[in-house]
């Protein structure tokens, strides 16, 4: 069995780290060495964490994959461990610990159409090799007031054998959504990172973020699930589209999107014996895309990258994400990528008075 990362300290450690995190860090001229040493340790301690999520996500990665494949599903599978960047804004933001916060390892299948998601939740409920902790959180049928919405599943990770007893109870989070859905969740983060907004977490201008949650409704309403209440209904809907996307230029902008985002064509070719990648986005828009053989290499690549991030203030974004396909990379992350083709196109009929139709994949999945 590949070795994967154990966890080198206590939980209790786990969860100081997660305290200190918690709380505000900013460095300067006054910073003392004493506090790099302690901010750098409590970095080490965090990444042991994270690392020792590699196994469990992987193996809930795995099993969900062979789900769609018993079920003759087409769908795509992708995973990545969390950010350090949104590990201290969830710990800042809620009540959640370090320890016990449920989506360290995230895990994400893409499919098709609503019937494909339903199937596949109903199957894995049937019977699957990690615990499905008691609450799901349903954001398809209950979406959130932003729009947002995708089935989370919170997974505990069950060991087989000797071996891996030292990762049990490790949380996964998957994510189930379907191809419209995530054209829309892709959409909101490339327009907020082209325009410097955190309109993924509600910060931003207010049209962008009501045309948002507009499009949610349109989707909602093709694939036939509830709609959020206090959305307006269609006709009202298309007009309140209309008249900002009139008043901002929302579809110029999206198609703009792509043509100013820069990064290599041929990523594919370059990476194609690759699955794990470090996907990194800076503050002029480019995207440097680095392959690694093995997830430990790329996750020591990534610490580095946010220890510069976090002492040093470089504007960069950076995500380590495991694909069974490069070729589906841009595709299953396209907001890294400015790709909004699907949103765009979509957003670009409503307007012109034809009707959303749902997205049908035409190409074979797993």
């Amino acid at each position: 069995m590949t070795e994967y990362p154990r966890l080198k300290y206590s939980i209790q450690a786990v969860r100081n780290a997660g305290d200190r995190l918690a709380k505000p860090m900013q460095f300067g001229q006054d910073t003392t060495a004493g506090q790099y040493v302690d901010t750098l340790r409590i970095f080490s301690i965090t990444n042991s964490w994270r690392d020792s999520h590699f196994l469990p996500m992987r193996s809930v990665r795995f099993s969900v994959g062979h789900h769609i494949k018993a079920l003759r599903l087409k769908g795509d599978m992708a995973s990545r461990p969390k950010r350090m960047a949104s590990i201290c804004r969830k710990l800042r933001e809620s009540t959640t610990n370090l320890d016990t916060m449920n989506d360290i390892g995230g895990c994400r299948a893409i499919m098709p159409d609503i019937k494909s998601v339903r199937l596949l939740l109903a199957s894995m409920r049937d019977k699957f090799p990690h615990e499905i902790r008691s609450r799901e959180f349903n954001y398809i049928d209950e979406p959130k007031p932003d729009g947002y919405r995708s089935h989370h599943v919170v997974l505990q990770y069950r060991p087989r054998t000797a071996e891996t007893e030292d990762f049990e109870g490790r949380r996964i989070e998957l994510q189930v959504r379907t191809t419209l859905q995530h054209s829309w969740a892709t959409a909101v983060e490339a327009v907020g990172l082209f325009r410097r907004q955190d309109l993924k977490h509600g910060n931003g201008e207010q049209d962008w973020l009501r045309l948002f949650q507009l499009m949610s409704a349109e989707f909602a309403q093709v694939e036939q699930c509830p709609i959020h209440v206090g959305v307006p209904e269609h006709d009202d809907r298309v007009r309140e589209l209309r008249d900002i996307n009139s008043r901002i230029g929302a579809t110029s902008v999206l198609e703009d999107i792509p043509n100013l985002t820069l990064h290599s064509k041929n990523v594919a070719q370059s990476a194609r014996n690759f699955r794990h990648l470090l996907v990194e986005y800076s503050a002029d828009r480019n995207v440097a895309i680095q392959p690694f053989r093995t997830l430990m290499l790329g996750a020591r690549k990534l610490e580095d990258i946010e220890k510069k991030i976090a002492l040093r203030g470089v504007d960069s974004t950076a995500v380590l994400v495991e694909v069974d396909k490069v070729e589906r990379l841009v595709e299953i992350y396209p907001n890294y990528f400015g790709d909004v083709s699907l949103f765009a196109r979509i957003l670009k009929s409503i307007c012109s008075g034809k009707a959303a139709v749902e997205y049908k994949a035409s190409r074979t999945g797993w």
